[in-house]
């Protein structure tokens, strides 16, 4: 072996022996369970019969790397166990349903919105000039308008609480001090007004040690994320 190859076997075993042992690492702290490919639609429907023609929902499971199998899934309607008098309960069961559309419709809006404000405040870490902090905000203000600002207008009052409340839970801060760094104080102040007068409130904040509203809404938000985003034996 000549000096030129060597040379490039040590520059590859420098570069890619890192990345290979910390994808090893990050695999083996996330999941224990070796998630197995998906079977391609011929094995899957060697197992079919005449007439097994019906799409329902499945999750790809198993205990073990030898044991996944693909499942049907479905959700069940919820059992209600209750002391509560029937008009009583009734009244509970609307408001949890209401709360729990309010969460699914909003969380989408919450994730993508968030995801550009923890963005932009990434970049404006450090920056004191007010002109070059401006510049950056001004280069992001039509995407934020359309994530954040556009969804609100379609919204009830109460679903624009929720939505709020579910971006400070992904950024920390409420929409009062976001608008303030974004926009400026006066804006702020007016963009605040016209919620109250709507019955809204922009400095929703989100704790679930001690407000049960939002320990309901991360009930949700959890259920949302078992279900959909974070569930790895999901197919559609």
């Amino acid at each position: 072996m000549n000096k030129q190859h060597r040379y490039l076997i040590i520059l590859a075993v420098v570069f890619l022996l890192p990345a290979a042992f910390e994808n090893a690492v990050y695999a083996q702290a996330t999941d224990t369970v070796r998630v197995p490919p998906m079977p391609s639609m011929q094995e899957i429907m060697k197992d079919w019969g005449p007439h097994d023609s019906t799409r329902v929902g499945a999750i790809w499971y198993g205990t073990d790397y030898d044991s996944f199998k693909i499942l049907p899934y479905a959700e069940e309607q919820n059992i209600w166990v209750s002391k509560l008098p029937p008009a009583q309960l009734e009244k509970v069961k609307q408001e949890w349903s209401r709360l729990r559309n309010a969460v699914y419709v909003c969380y989408p809006y919450a994730l993508t919105a968030a995801a550009t404000i923890n963005t932009i405040n990434r970049q404006l870490q450090g920056i004191t000039d007010k002109k070059a902090r401006k510049a950056i905000i001004k280069s992001r203000e039509k995407e934020l308008k359309k994530q954040f600002a556009d969804p609100m207008s379609n919204l009830s009052v109460y679903q624009g609480k929720v939505l709020m409340k579910l971006i400070y839970r992904q950024t920390g801060n409420d929409c009062y001090e976001i608008i303030k760094e974004f926009k400026g104080g006066f804006n702020a102040r007016m963009y605040q007004t016209v919620a109250f007068f709507y019955g809204g409130n922009l400095k929703q904040d989100y704790d679930i040690r001690t407000n049960s509203f939002d320990r309901q809404i991360e009930d949700f938000v959890q259920e949302i994320n078992s279900t959909w985003y974070k569930n790895p034996y999901r197919t559609r």
